[in-house]
């Protein structure tokens, strides 16, 4: 398998991983945003795939995922609305290392490649896979707050009443 094959294979499991997740979250804001990751992930394996094949591709820059984001992080009830399963705090930082990964693999592919357009290829790819990365670290960060604001409610630092 060369590297192209790989890097195929990692998107399709990607967009696999995603969709199992949106439906672990039907019911919040996550479902969307789990949803447009896989959506990317499944275009990423098309660019991809026909890069492989010599057939023509376009590098298209939507900021879909970018609105999805604006959306679910300027929800007013988001905290109350995510459950946290247990366990997917953990899963979600697995899934910091798979789009580490991605982004480490297409720097390695930019860094060997000659070829002008296969460039311009991996770096539209890692650009993509930091957004995946700072969306999956926000939603850890969301899911932290919250116990951290159990944790420290009863003692934390409260406005003095005159």
């Amino acid at each position: 398998m060369n590297l192209l094959e790989y890097a195929i294979n990692m998107e399709l499991d990607g967009a696999q991983y995603y969709n199992d997740q949106a439906e672990l979250n039907k019911d919040n804001e996550l479902y969307n945003v789990f949803k447009e990751m896989a959506k990317d992930e499944m275009t990423h394996a098309k660019i991809l795939k026909n890069k492989m094949n010599e057939i023509a591709f376009e590098l298209k820059d939507d900021r879909n995922l970018e609105n999805v984001k604006n959306i679910f992080f300027s929800a007013k009830d988001f905290k109350t609305d995510i459950k946290d399963i247990p366990g997917q705090i953990e899963g979600y930082r697995l899934i910091l290392n798979k789009e580490k990964e991605s982004i480490d693999l297409y720097e390695n592919l930019l860094n060997s490649s000659n070829d002008e357009k296969e460039r311009e290829i991996f770096k539209y790819l890692i650009k993509q896979e930091e957004e995946h990365y700072e969306i999956i670290e926000d939603i850890i960060t969301l899911l932290n707050h919250s116990y951290e604001w159990v944790e420290s409610a009863e003692f934390g630092v409260r406005k003095e009443e005159y």
